[in-house]
């Protein structure tokens, strides 16, 4: 049998592949970023411009914090990791999309494109039920004095 913290690893890769937003925490400023989740190589990609915040962090210390907070992807997560600039021109070619593209004038060829590399270290996480079950754990807690069982919750090591 698996240990809890390995099945919430787990989830928290499947789960991470449907967020659309994640806020990255560079010395104690928030950015939104849409993250790239691939669990097979255990990193979240990110793609940005030469010369931004986040480009300039994996440049620097490359300590990132990440949080995440999406009810359609019933994932809540605090990620602790390294950033670093990847020079893949295949994996930016695979991840490119419209989301990215609307970034840049000159499409993905632009020479201010950057592709990032975020390696979760350790964290935290929340996988929910989402929806109708935590509206259901929400009423059935205001009915009954209990706490809502808003789902797996425990710290992660990846």
């Amino acid at each position: 049998m698996k240990d809890h913290a390995h099945s919430l690893t787990e989830t928290f890769w499947k789960r991470a592949e449907d967020l659309k937003t994640v806020m990255m925490e560079i010395d104690g400023r928030a950015l939104p970023m849409s993250p790239y989740a691939d669990a097979g190589e255990g990193v979240i990609w990110f793609i940005t411009a030469e010369g931004t915040d986040a480009h300039k962090a994996a440049h620097g210390s490359g300590r990132i914090r990440l949080i995440a907070s999406d009810m359609s992807a019933k994932l809540f997560a605090d990620i602790e990791g390294s950033l670093t600039q990847a020079d893949n021109p295949d994996k930016l070619d695979e991840l490119w999309s419209p989301v990215a593209a609307a970034w840049f004038e000159d499409d993905r060829h632009d020479d201010d494109v950057r592709l990032l590399a975020f390696r979760p270290t350790r964290g935290e996480v929340w996988a929910t039920d989402g929806g109708a079950g935590f509206l259901y754990e929400i009423a059935k807690a205001n009915l009954t004095d209990d706490t809502p069982d808003m789902g797996e919750h425990g710290k992660v090591s990846f």
